[in-house]
């Protein structure tokens, strides 16, 4: 017993030193466990094969499918725009969207939702994600509280009553104490927890893509020599390819995008080829966008009886013509070695080997046209498919691609069929965990695996997508958990809290349950400490002859409580990186809170639960 205690107090010392990464602390915790014979090696590495480890491995990937299709930058825009630039108002809307969601979801698959919404709104707003992010986690805890679903300790409690003889809980009857200490959530936040967050600067900022299309069409000139022209019913190039009429070589012009569409009523949504090939047919009615000097475009539009349809250089115009979440754009600038060194070109030209057209170039900071011979130093507004960007550097050597290509995709706020792929698979998920249809580790793992067979996530960015700090974190912590339990250390400080407080009054007895469930729920797993203290609560109440509800609904909220520790919940350890927080945030923060829960409890649970 006391090496466990030395242990679980260094682990606990190091964790609020902040020195050493915490999955690193977590580690050498668990190996303690081991080296000093606490636990065995299957007990020692329970952590790794625990169901809810692999389920925040998959919540993550599904987290960054909505983050790559839209729907994260969408809804940090809508966040930002319902508060108007309010932060106080932002932080209210993240806190209770957290709450409402994990009523029905759990706690883990709604902070990995939200998460990068709440990352990108607060970067939007002009406030820091640690000022943000924390809210969401501690709300998604007290939102488990609205319903009997909401969180594994609501449902342990209720089938802990069941088995023992007693009326489990109704559906929607936790909402009574769970909705009142959401409001307490929200208003503490609102005028006081704020205050107490933190402001730690991170390297999670996403790119604004508004302002990055505002400064390529500036500094680049982009809508310079661009036209959108229509093949009409006597023009030639109906029911032909693009690579039977050599557009670069012969006519001195790059198709960039095409548009499909049709005056038939019939066929009224238009269908776009982003990157056309040498193989892309041409039919009538479609729009084709080119690049190329404007005698050229003119010979091309009689020679071929193309109409021409204005295209206004305005970024919001531009952006929707060049960029979406299947192509994007980003700058290249030549080294002195690059292959491309001396080479004359056309703007608008394909390297069909990298799969990207060189759209623009910039030389002195002054845009160049037409036909160009390339020097070291140019830089280029490059388009092309996100991963081909990505990728260019590894097809040709010597070239630097600037800023973040990956991370600008991200924040593409335009919908595509993928967007809705990722979106249905989420409400698939949501209803696998609502119905219980399966576990909530294999309706992740399915979900994420949808996820990366539709390509909404990359499989080869899946595993970049995963906290794997987070993830080994908490699997290196649930030992710790189970080596409290197997030595009696739990047990113990229970039992003695009964014989100490049981004698005095219900509320004394109330008020030590809630202290002891919150104080083993910082380290343990929020289930385990429901499952050790929930036959305690009613043996307490069994002796005492008073109704056993009371106790185990204070069981089921301090279990819910894991404020000061970022090891005390999944939620926790998924935003400690994302909002850069150190131990002693949750400790400024969450302490305060925890104290509203317990008074509150204390006022409200015996009077809607009597004795």
């Amino acid at each position: 017993m006391l090496p466990l205690l030395i242990i679980l107090g260094i682990t606990i010392v190091l964790f609020v030193w902040g020195k050493f990464p915490p999955d690193v602390v977590a580690l050498m915790a668990m190996l303690s466990l081991y080296l000093t014979g606490i636990l065995d090696l299957g007990e020692t590495l329970t952590g790794f094969s625990n169901p809810t480890v692999i389920m925040i491995a998959a919540l993550f990937i599904i987290g960054e499918g909505l983050s790559r299709t839209g729907w994260t930058a969408m809804a940090g825009q809508f966040f930002v725009k319902w508060a108007r630039k309010n932060i106080s108002r932002l932080l209210v809307i993240v806190t209770l969207g957290s709450s409402l969601l994990s009523g029905f979801v759990s706690n883990t698959g709604t902070v990995a939702a939200l998460l990068p919404v709440t990352v990108t709104a607060a970067w939007n707003a002009g406030t820091l994600p640690s000022k943000l992010l924390i809210p969401v986690a501690f709300g998604s805890n007290t939102g488990g509280l609205l319903t009997l679903t909401g969180t594994p300790p609501n449902i342990i409690v209720s089938n802990a009553l069941a088995q023992n003889g007693f009326t489990g809980f109704s559906f929607f009857e936790f909402g009574l104490i769970g909705l009142p200490l959401l409001i307490i959530s929200v208003l503490y936040f609102r005028y006081v927890g704020y205050k107490l967050l933190p402001e730690h600067r991170t390297n999670n900022k996403p790119i604004a893509i508004d302002q990055e299309m505002h400064k390529w069409i500036e500094n680049y000139s982009i809508g310079d020599n661009l036209y959108r022209l229509r093949i009409r019913s006597m023009s030639q190039l109906i029911n032909t390819n693009i690579g039977d009429w050599n557009f670069e070589s012969d006519h001195k012009v790059s198709v960039m995008r095409l548009k499909r569409r049709h005056p038939n009523t019939l066929h009224r949504i238009p269908q776009f080829v982003e990157m056309p090939g040498l193989d892309t047919e041409m039919r009538y009615h479609d729009i084709i966008t080119v690049k190329g000097e404007p005698e050229d475009v003119d010979r091309l539009v009689i020679k071929f009886h193309l109409g021409v349809i204005p295209l206004k250089p305005e970024s919001d115009m531009l952006k929707r013509e060049l960029i979406n979440q299947e192509v994007g754009m980003a700058e290249m600038i030549i080294t002195p070695k690059s292959v491309f060194v001396g080479k004359t070109i056309n703007l608008g030209h394909y390297l069909r080997q990298a799969g990207v057209q060189l759209l623009a170039v910039s030389r002195d900071n002054a845009p160049l046209t037409g036909k160009i011979e390339i020097r070291a130093g140019d830089a280029f507004v490059i388009r092309g498919q996100w991963e081909n960007i990505i990728a260019l550097k590894s097809v040709y050597e010597n070239l630097v691609i600037s800023g973040s290509p990956e991370a600008l995709s991200k924040n593409v706020d335009e919908l595509t069929t993928k967007s809705y792929i990722a979106l249905g698979t989420l409400l698939l998920m949501i209803l696998l965990l609502v119905l219980n249809v399966f576990p909530g580790a294999i309706a992740a793992l399915i979900c994420a695996g949808i996820m990366m067979l539709t390509g909404c996530v990359p499989i080869s960015k899946a595993y970049k997508g995963i906290s794997w700090t987070s993830v080994v974190m908490i699997a290196a912590m649930i030992p710790m958990g189970l080596a409290l339990q197997k030595t009696g250390v739990a047990q113990l400080a229970a039992n003695s809290l009964v014989d100490t407080l049981g004698s005095i009054h219900p509320v004394a007895l109330l008020a030590g349950i809630f202290l002891l469930t919150a104080a083993f729920s910082q380290t343990i797993n929020n289930s385990a400490t429901a499952v050790l203290m929930a036959p305690i609560a009613i043996m307490a109440s069994m002796t005492l002859g008073v109704s056993p509800k009371p106790f185990m609904i204070a069981v089921a909220v301090s279990a819910s409580t894991a404020f000061l520790t970022p090891v005390g919940t999944t939620t926790n350890a998924m935003v400690m990186s994302a909002g850069g927080y150190k131990f002693i945030d949750y400790v400024k923060v969450g302490g305060p809170l925890l104290l509203l829960f317990f008074i509150a409890t204390l006022v409200l649970v015996p009077w809607i639960w009597s004795f």
